[in-house]
């Protein structure tokens, strides 16, 4: 590969189990959760744990990065500024931060030099925005989820800052930071770790004469995202970290996904990150959690959202042929199906699902006593063979290393070249020197289920008479010795000293998050005028932005022309307004007084 590019995959981590899955599975960088304040209330981390993760990381130069992206109460700014002291001597190495807040502490100097990166929760989606980061001083900028592939190209030509794009995952339907419609309908603050997912439920749209035009669908429901056609185009554009979205999934998904991504980056680019991924399954995307796949905006507009249902559709499997009470025959062609496998199928626009019991005589026999109607399209919600594939798959990483025995001294020397010695102290001479050798050489591979795999084996010169278990104990012995020379010789970045800069209006209301006093010091620094406080704070939220989408209702329903206007009414009878920024191709949700 010409003029090759290092990349970092960046993957999710729910806890210390699935942090060590992501890193044997091909990551470059993690993100987890701290034990409080990160965005994802449900998935925060033990110190203790974060530090194990930590220095199992580093081994394989593999960074850790630790969410703090809510916004803060004033009365809590001690604790997390406590909390980054915590993380910085730990050896994290940076902090994902919504609130300005911590950004004002940093210019202050109440902080450690711990690397700051900008939260896709910043609504990070022009170039201005991103340029005002990097002035700041953020080490790297996660652009929002809806910019196209020429967006991204020219923040990336028109910025120094490291740029991180999300390539998988769940899409949230508003700009990230920008949605408040949890908090408006039941308290729950999304920019407080707390979204109850309002865009997964049922809608009613409704025009201003009162027809309906979509009655009980799920309108505000996307599909999943999935950039990996377009890495190589990204990687182009000068991308420097591809995230995979998934804090709360589990460690099979977070197995198959970052394996996935792994391989297609290995295509392209170069791992930022040492070790060698040995494979002992084919990832596939498709059979992990999925509402269907889009690429969102990246090169063109497409239909990104799914109505049906806010569940895991899954693959393809094919046509029903022939249906009785349970069981059903597919058409010729159809994918084959095996026993436990998850099914479903639309049926008056609703997903049903059962599991298939067996496979008898060209039959699909069922776990329930109902008929499938013919010529419903089956799908595979759950491969239960892929699922016990990933359960079983030892998928390990391993550092290349090679030895060298010389005067009586034997050198390992890894892929980075770090290198450590031990003499051998044994002065008995070899009776059969050619077989000592085999022996010694013999030993020195079995790096079992050492964090290592043996290249290369030089021997100069006769060996000294050594039992097996000296030379195993050697092994092990220089083994340890290398963990510990390639923790002391990690290298840590440091945040440079930040600053204040002017900001890229002159004012700004609720939907800058601003929920305490420190933050709005640093806006006023920055020569911007704080209108309104945080939405959660406002005691009046009628008339309001509730969520501002890339995703619009007129253009899913070819109305892009008409000038109707149009209405949400959800499951409660709660009525909402829609608001069309066409220019812009936007569709906004506003309270309703």
């Amino acid at each position: 590969m010409e003029n090759v590019k290092f990349t970092e995959l960046l993957a999710p981590a729910k806890d210390k189990e699935t942090a060590i899955t992501a890193i044997n599975s091909g990551a470059d960088a993690i993100y987890i959760g701290a034990p409080a304040f990160g965005a994802r209330a449900a998935a925060g981390n033990s110190i203790e744990d974060i530090k194990e993760i930590v220095e199992f990381a580093h081994i394989f130069n593999v960074k850790v990065h630790v969410t703090i992206n809510t916004i803060l109460k004033d009365d809590e700014l001690p604790q997390v500024t406590e909390l980054i002291r915590k993380l910085y001597d730990i050896g994290v190495d940076a902090i994902i931060v919504q609130d300005m807040a911590i950004v004002n502490l940093a210019v202050e100097n109440k902080l450690p030099p711990i690397v700051l990166h900008a939260s896709t929760q910043c609504n990070n989606r022009s170039l201005e925005k991103v340029k005002f980061l990097e002035n700041i001083g953020f080490s790297r900028v996660i652009l929002a989820r809806e910019l196209s592939l020429e967006q991204i190209k020219n923040i990336c030509e028109n910025t120094d800052v490291e740029i991180e794009t999300f390539v998988h995952g769940a899409l949230c339907v508003s700009y990230s930071g920008q949605c408040y419609m949890s908090c408006y309908i039941g308290g729950r603050s999304a920019n407080r770790g707390e979204c109850a997912q309002p865009c997964r439920k049922k809608y009613t749209l409704v025009d201003d004469k009162g027809n309906v035009l979509a009655k009980d669908k799920h309108l505000l429901s996307l599909k999943d995202f999935n950039a990996s056609k377009y890495l190589s185009e990204l990687v182009n554009a000068g991308v420097k970290s591809f995230k995979i979205e998934g804090r709360l999934k589990d460690k099979n998904y977070v197995k198959n996904v970052t394996a996935f991504y792994r391989q297609k980056l290995d295509e392209i680019s170069k791992k930022t990150s040492s070790g060698k991924i040995f494979f002992d399954f084919t990832p596939d995307v498709k059979k992990s959690f999925n509402r269907g796949f889009t690429t969102y905006f990246l090169n063109k507009r497409e239909k990104c959202f799914n109505f049906a249902s806010p569940k895991m559709r899954g693959e393809k499997i094919g046509r029903i042929l022939k249906s009785s009470t349970g069981w059903f025959e597919l058409e010729k062609g159809s994918q084959n199906l095996n026993a436990q496998d998850g099914i479903c199928y639309f049926e008056d626009d609703e997903l049903k699902g059962c599991l298939v019991n067996k496979i008898q005589n060209g039959k699909v026999f069922i776990n329930k006593k109902i008929s499938v109607p013919e010529g419903s399209i089956i799908f595979r919600n759950f491969d239960a063979e892929f699922d016990k594939v990933l359960s079983n798959s030892k998928i390990k990483r391993r550092i290349g290393v090679s030895f060298e025995y010389l005067n009586n001294k034997l050198t390992v020397t890894d892929e980075d070249g770090n290198s450590v010695s031990a003499d051998i102290l044994s002065t008995e001479q070899a009776k059969n020197p050619e077989k000592m050798k085999e022996n010694f050489i013999t030993q020195l591979k079995k790096s079992g289920e050492s964090l290592f795999y043996v290249e290369n084996i030089k021997i100069n010169g006769e060996l000294p008479f050594m039992p097996v278990s000296e030379i195993n104990n050697l092994r092990r012995d220089l083994f340890e010795k290398l963990i510990a020379k390639r923790l002391k010789n990690y290298k840590r970045e440091i945040q440079k000293p930040l600053k204040y800069c002017p900001y890229v209006s002159d004012n700004t209301d609720y939907r800058a998050n601003i929920y305490n006093n420190e933050a709005e010091k640093f806006y006023e620094q920055c020569g911007c005028s704080v209108t309104e406080r945080a939405f959660e704070g406002l005691s009046d939220k009628s008339d309001k932005e509730l969520m501002r989408t890339k995703h619009c209702l007129k253009y899913a329903f070819d109305m892009c022309k008409s000038p109707k206007s149009l209405y949400l009414i959800d499951d409660k009878g709660k009525r909402y307004k829609l608001k069309f920024d066409c220019k812009n191709c936007e569709m906004v949700v506003i309270s309703q007084s």
